[in-house]
């Protein structure tokens, strides 16, 4: 009783010491196979329940005005998972892609929808329904959430280098014309991200684990490691993580 009385309290704190909001907020998504386990719950509770905390966690940005989300829901390591695992994750995608078809809040906020990662590694019955909600949501430009699936920050990298090799061959620019920027334009060319400006991490890990690293590491982002893991992540642990970002803004500004 005491707990709910007073985080709304220290909610209203928080919020009035952030004084610089991000635009894009990338998070690893980590511990719902430990919450679970620690719950006595079958594994796959744990991410269904962890989906739920991703909807709440979706409102809150949005009530905040932070316009792009990327989250980091299946790497390409995830693979190496045993696979019943991998195929009730595949169908955990399949059900919350086919929500944001007829998703009130989706299409009220014009929330534009993508998957970022190797879309060749996914069966074809979700790499169709992500496809469906990609189109539903492509004329939305109010906010963006972008869903890592089969992602690989390193993969990604190398698959830019390549197409700026061939286009090299090819003779479309030459070696001298390689630069920071061409390097980014290729790397996002899929997805046109914008660089991330707070990665969050829930499950008491302190690793970024190969995620957006050009649009993360390579822009210098705050980030935020935090203990509770993802299916209990509140609030309140999200407003502490950008009233990190913002002290970090306020120390770069001066302001």
């Amino acid at each position: 009783m005491i707990r709910q009385l007073l985080e709304p309290l220290y909610e209203w704190i928080l919020e009035g010491q952030i004084r610089h909001t991000p635009s894009h907020v990338a998070i690893i998504q980590d511990g719902n196979r430990r919450y679970a386990s620690i719950q006595g719950m079958l594994r796959d509770d744990g991410h269904r329940l962890g989906a739920d905390r991703t909807e709440d966690v979706l409102e809150w940005t949005r009530s905040l005005g932070i316009s792009h989300v990327t989250l980091y829901s299946f790497s390409t390591e995830n693979f190496n998972r045993d696979s019943a695992e991998v195929q009730a994750l595949f169908e955990l995608f399949k059900e919350r892609f086919s929500r944001v078809l007829d998703d009130p809040r989706i299409h009220r906020n014009h929330v534009r929808v993508q998957m970022i990662g190797d879309r060749a590694l996914l069966p074809d019955d979700l790499r169709e329904v992500i496809e469906q909600a990609e189109k539903a949501t492509a004329g939305y430009h109010d906010y963006f959430l972008n869903i890592a699936i089969a992602y690989g920050g390193r993969n990604e990298i190398v698959r830019a280098a390549r197409t700026i090799l061939h286009n090299v061959r090819e003779g479309k620019y030459s070696v001298g014309e390689i630069s920071r920027e061409l390097v980014e334009e290729h790397i996002c060319a899929d997805h046109n991200l914008p660089p991330v400006d707070l990665v969050i991490r829930t499950g008491n890990e302190y690793r970024t684990s190969n995620f957006l690293p050009w649009l993360a590491n390579g822009h210098e982002s705050a980030v935020c490691f935090c203990a509770p893991y993802w299916p209990i992540f509140r609030r309140i642990d999200f407003l502490r993580a950008l009233r990190i970002y913002s002290q970090r803004q306020e120390g770069l500004t001066g302001s």
